[in-house]
């Protein structure tokens, strides 16, 4: 039975699991996008989400623990510099999971994991949607069509009555 285990074991014991999301979670700040299992990528995401979430306010607290998590200067340099500007308007969402197909060897599904803000391709699309979407009206086109007659009326007998004036 499962009761009470709320994550993903992933097969391994509490300190290989540790060292596992802790590399991964290096990985993924230093190259910004992986290509792994789906479930360590879910894994992964519980892990890394709340530590760049730490990253958004730099003091020697949050460089602490998060280098407890870590133990990689680079990756924390990484983190507080490039990292926590990117991300310092999101309130939370940092990575995207998406599906890549099966692995070859043994049919275990991938998936490729990356920092949402530093996918350039996306970012522009959604730019270009942004741009683009303007709302359409959904009044009937005969309302506007009897307008136009009304306010052209008055313009054509203004003539008829200027002719009468002259006479």
């Amino acid at each position: 039975m499962r009761h009470n285990k709320k994550f993903n074991h992933l097969s391994r014991k509490k300190g290989h699991r540790e060292a596992l999301l802790m590399n991964l979670t290096i990985s993924l700040i230093m190259h910004k996008r992986i290509f792994t299992t789906l479930a360590k990528a879910k894994a992964l995401r519980v892990y890394a989400e709340p530590i760049i979430t730490r990253s958004k306010t730099d003091d020697m607290t949050n460089r602490r623990l998060v280098f407890s998590h870590l133990q990689n200067k680079e990756a924390v340099k990484e983190l507080f510099g490039v990292v926590a500007e990117k991300v310092a308007e999101r309130p939370g969402g940092y990575t995207r999971i998406l599906k890549t197909g099966h692995r070859l060897g043994d049919n275990a599904e991938m998936a490729m994991i990356e920092l949402v803000d530093f996918n350039e391709n996306m970012l522009e699309a959604a730019g270009e949607k942004k741009a683009k979407a303007t709302r359409r009206s959904r009044r009937k086109k005969s309302a506007p069509a009897a307008e136009a007659p009304v306010a052209e009326a008055p313009v054509a007998e203004a003539p008829a009555e200027e002719a009468q004036k002259a006479e």
